[in-house]
């Protein structure tokens, strides 16, 4: 009797209302009992959907990789849902005898096939090609290229690429190329330096953000521990002020390469190049590793101390020293065990 009441519009308006609520769920029923992916597909069948695909697009696509869907049927579907909008690219595994439904609500919520990939800081750029080149899923296009191709196709100013890449996981999706993982990787690694050379907010002791990137790669492979890496980084810096070498190991351990075996020698510290800081004043050429961000605003932000040594302590730590002597004797007790 209500209904009877109302105005002509009103009643229109629920009809209507009534009308394509009834479609929505037709639709979804049909699309229910419909099996869009056959179980002659496998466990899955792995679907890619391109970039800025309109509705028939999309179905010339599902149709074309083995889903069995009518791309006209589909397109009238879309359209009558309202959902053609709302599905997106990317690379999707369908579960073997999924119904049409199930296909549409997992391109609506955009369930993409992706993978990760995770560089570690302190990494060197020889482990960070080696894993990349490892990946079943991404498409290898520069296995074999030099160093120096890579740099010049990312634009880079450098030859050298050491520790232009910054340690993070990368998300990438299958067919994605090599260059990608490396173009996401030197861009973050441009802007997280150029933050850290930002962040200098008291005189250091170096030319330009290039040179914060080397020690910080310095920094990065001489502790592990978060607490000290300022600290280390200022002992750094009180010796490139007064002119003092730098003998950091992990340098001179970076230019030995494969030769290193894991125990460095007297000769070795002895042996000149450029990255024995031993025998050469100032920083080494180029980084030796990947620094993560607390190395790069370490180096950038130093802490006061007058420290010019620092020992390992065997337990994870550093004991820092004033002078030689302070030094020495740490040394002896940390080190030789006197």
């Amino acid at each position: 009797m209500k209904l009877l009441s109302l105005s002509p519009g009103w009643r229109k308006f629920i009809l209507s209302l009534t009308t394509v609520i009834l479609v929505v769920l037709l639709g979804i029923i049909l699309l229910s009992s419909q099996t869009a992916i056959p179980p002659s597909s496998g466990e899955v069948l792995r679907v890619k959907i391109a970039p800025g695909s309109n509705v028939a697009a999309i179905g010339r696509q599902l149709q074309d990789q083995g889903a069995s869907v009518n791309s006209v049927s589909l397109q009238i579907v879309f359209r009558t849902l309202f959902i053609g909008k709302k599905l997106k690219a990317g690379v999707y595994d369908f579960p073997k005898e999924a119904t049409l439904y199930q296909l549409i609500r997992q391109m609506a919520q955009g369930d993409t096939v992706r993978f990760q990939i995770t560089l570690i800081e302190g990494w060197t750029f020889k482990q960070f090609r080696s894993l990349i080149e490892s990946q079943k899923e991404l498409k290898v296009t520069l296995k074999g290229q030099s160093a120096q191709r890579i740099l010049a196709a990312l634009g880079s100013p450098h030859q050298h690429p050491e520790g232009l890449f910054f340690p993070n996981t990368y998300t990438y999706e299958p067919g994605d190329t090599d260059f990608s993982i490396y173009t996401k990787a030197y861009r973050a690694m441009e802007k997280k330096l150029s933050e850290a050379w930002e962040k200098n907010q008291r005189p250091v002791h170096l030319k330009n953000p290039y040179e914060l990137l080397i020690l910080a790669s310095i920094i990065e492979k001489e502790t592990g521990s978060r607490a000290e890496r300022a600290q280390i980084s200022g002992v750094f810096h009180n010796r490139l002020k007064i002119g003092m070498m730098l003998q950091t190991d992990p340098t001179v351990i970076y230019g030995l390469g494969d030769q290193f075996d894991g125990n460095l020698r007297k000769k070795d510290l002895l042996r000149d190049g450029p990255y024995n800081t031993y025998r050469r004043r100032g920083l080494p050429p180029t980084p030796i590793a990947m620094p993560g961000m607390e190395s790069l605003v370490a180096a950038a932000q130093p802490s006061a101390t007058e420290a010019l040594y620092f020992v390992a302590d065997g337990q994870g730590r550093s004991v820092f020293s004033r002078t030689l002597a302070e030094h020495e004797a740490a040394v002896r007790k940390y080190q030789l065990k006197q």
